[in-house]
């Protein structure tokens, strides 16, 4: 992360962002519980070397990071991100199209965005997909469970439900961040995550710009299959999936080339 954090008010949140680079605008939206102005790492998800060719986006959702949010899980399904991301794109660009890179969560909310405005996107990333479907539920009631454990024992009980990382991350990844989102505010959040889904395939079938979709693999929270549906659902978009390490580490210049098309 670089450049100095900025704040837009947003349909009653105070949300955080920086930019870096010159040229074309790219806007980051990461997954659930990470932050994109504060110290976690970048992991798999380093796009420092775009900032040659584009100006950089990076923004923490609404409740996540450097962002405020309300205890109200109403606010925190995909839809409603998807809102508060069109509306900063407002303060960030004014008209200006832009392209998006969005991951688990920050894919679903980019998918939302870009259904809702199909004229405001360029291109679309749409890394690690999260859950869907029939996969959805069971993921849903984790997301609930997980609300519980916090609000009944607190943070660390929650944070050692972690499970293992998939092995693709050996050496990219050295163990799960914790989440950038305050005790207070995580049950909301995690309830809202548990009350969305994907948009329809019918409304992603709509979707008329330059897909790409990354995949690893070994991931239950982020499954081939969901991968594989929308890069099957969405017309002309490409999949590539990483099933190791080095294939990972080749994602940023993947999305690089892409943008540059």
């Amino acid at each position: 992360m670089s450049g100095a954090i900025r704040h837009s008010t947003v349909r009653g949140a105070r949300l955080a962002w920086t930019e870096s680079g010159s040229g074309p605008p790219v806007v980051w939206a990461h997954g659930l519980t990470a932050c994109a102005t504060g110290r976690q790492p970048p992991g798999p998800f380093d796009w420092s070397a775009l900032d040659v060719d584009h100006r950089i986006l990076r923004y923490d959702a609404r409740a996540h990071g450097n962002s405020t949010g309300d205890a109200a899980p109403e606010q925190y399904t995909w839809p409603e991100l998807a809102l508060d991301l069109l509306a900063l794109l407002d303060d960030m660009t004014g008209t200006e199209q832009v392209s998006g890179i969005g991951a688990s969560m920050g894919t679903a909310t980019l998918l939302y965005a870009a259904i809702a405005q199909p004229d405001r996107f360029r291109r679309l990333v749409l890394a690690t997909p999260p859950t869907a479907g029939q996969t959805r539920a069971r993921h849903g009631a984790a997301y609930q469970d997980g609300a519980a454990l916090i609000e009944r024992e607190g943070m660390a009980a929650f944070e050692a439900t972690a499970g293992p990382l998939p092995s693709v991350l050996t050496g990219i990844v050295q163990s799960p961040s914790p989440p950038a989102v305050s005790e207070s505010l995580l049950p909301s959040v995690l309830r809202g995550a548990a009350r969305s889904d994907l948009p329809s395939a019918d409304a992603l079938a709509a979707i008329d710009v330059p897909v790409l979709v990354l995949a690893w693999s070994g991931d239950p929270g982020h499954p081939l299959s969901t991968a594989r549906s929308l890069a099957t659902t969405i017309p002309g978009a490409r999949l590539e999936t990483a099933d190791t390490p080095s294939q990972l580490r080749r994602w940023p210049e993947v999305v690089a080339a892409f943008l540059r098309d």
